[in-house]
């Protein structure tokens, strides 16, 4: 067979482009999608170990925003027409999980003529809180050993079906979940670590557009494409074989190792995300694995390869701290942030106003004092206006000069400012 498809992915974002969710989504669902065509058929060989193109992708963003589970089931739903993908459960134990990669395993016929044996499956989880339990300190070292994708057999005793013997193993993950999931279930410890620094996370927080009906948006051609790119993925999934790096393409990935390593990303600390940095260049070659399947049937790695990798993985970097950001944080400290998030949204807002709408989830102590702590830290400014304090956004610029919190003091002592209290705390002491 012949491909129809200049290139995969493109051709993927098209067909899919008539949703709400972001592009990253999506093309990050292709990536998963052809990562699970090409199963561990394929690999870079590196001597004392190999890169095969599996990944743990996390989408995160609020519930009802970006219509995560739907975006991925797009993708999905194309790979599950091609003949020889394995499922797993979205929701499973570690036993389970290694009882499915068990029952998976089968042999390949290379092209030099020998049989490679591989047990390799793809698990969508809708809700990673349903697959994974990051307290599950054995579920999690599964995982971190399982993403590496080594070459050998895997050996995991269970108390009640003995040692489950698994030739080859290969896992790939697309989940979904929230911001609010990973601050209340990632331990600190877990940030930055083995896990995490394995997954791909694409942040979220908007919808790209407003589609009511997607339907009714749809070309009558996007059903010939839909034929065209599960066509194309059945080819994909016959590709087998090591694929080679060209002497050019070693020449950018030398250049590109010795930069990375010597200038690090000022915008990711080494304590959260040192993990995430020791790996990129593994995640940039299993990545240049899929930009390459999806292009042609030779395998080989080329220049343009790794730059699109480096690329596309460089460009998720500057949402990584938002995706931990709540992580760790004090009650007191994700009051100053909620502050700061409404007052950005309003541009300027009094402070009457404002503690109004937070009244049932804070005290006006803690209130005044998480006003202090982001008029200190400089995410927002104070302002007087008649005989009204109002907390500005840095963004605002306008002719109202901000006030410092010591003259702000004086102007509510001698009574000029009015800041509303409830009449039940009125007596308290501010």
């Amino acid at each position: 067979m012949s491909r129809r498809l200049t290139n995969w992915l493109p051709a993927y974002l098209h067909y899919s482009g008539f949703s709400e969710a972001p592009d990253a989504f999506h093309f990050w669902t292709g990536v998963s999608v052809i990562a699970g065509a090409l199963r561990r058929r394929v690999w870079i060989d590196m001597g004392y170990f190999q890169w095969t193109p599996n990944f743990y992708i996390v989408f995160v963003a609020p519930p009802g925003i970006v219509s995560k589970s739907t975006t991925a089931n797009i993708g999905m739903k194309l790979l599950r027409k091609i003949p020889g993908i394995q499922f797993g459960p979205d929701a499973v134990t570690w036993q389970s999980l290694v009882q499915s990669l068990a029952g998976s395993t089968e042999s390949i016929l290379m092209p030099d003529g020998a049989y490679h044996s591989m047990s390799a499956i793809t698990i969508v989880s809708s809700e990673f809180g349903t697959f994974l339990n990051p307290n599950d300190r054995e579920m999690v070292d599964v995982l971190v050993s399982l993403w590496d994708g080594q070459v050998g057999t895997f050996q995991k005793a269970t108390k009640t079906m003995g040692n489950d013997l698994i030739e080859n193993p290969w896992i790939n993950i697309i989940a979904c979940t929230t911001p609010a999931w990973i601050a209340g279930n990632f331990p600190q410890y877990m940030i930055g670590g083995g896990f995490t620094s394995r997954c791909m996370f694409i942040y979220g927080e908007e919808k790209r557009q407003l589609i009511a009906y997607p339907k009714a948006f749809m070309p009558p051609e996007l059903v010939q494409l839909e034929g065209d790119l599960i066509h194309d993925l059945e080819i994909i999934s016959q590709i087998a074989g090591e694929y080679n790096i060209s002497h050019e393409a070693y020449t950018w990935g030398e250049a590109w190792y010795e930069t990375h390593f010597t200038n690090r990303p000022k915008h990711l600390d080494n304590e959260r995300f040192g993990g995430y940095i020791a790996r990129k260049q593994t995640h940039i070659h299993k990545l240049a694995m899929v930009v390459a399947a999806a292009q042609r049937d030779e395998r080989v790695i080329i220049p343009e390869d790794l730059e699109l990798a480096n690329t596309l993985v460089s460009s998720l970097e500057a949402t990584m701290p938002k995706v931990f950001a709540n992580i760790g944080r004090t009650d007191s400290t994700q009051t100053a942030v909620n502050i700061t998030a409404a007052v950005r949204s309003f541009g300027k807002i009094s402070k009457q106003e404002l503690f109004r709408s937070m009244f049932n989830n804070v005290s006006f102590g803690d209130f005044e004092e998480a006003c202090k702590s982001a008029i200190a830290a400089g995410l927002v400014s104070l302002v007087v206006i008649g005989n009204e304090a109002f907390l500005k956004s840095r963004d605002v610029h306008d002719d109202v000069p901000d006030v410092a919190e010591a003259d702000y003091q004086k102007l509510k002592e001698s009574a000029t400012t009015k800041v509303y209290i409830p009449p039940h705390l009125s007596s308290s002491k501010e």
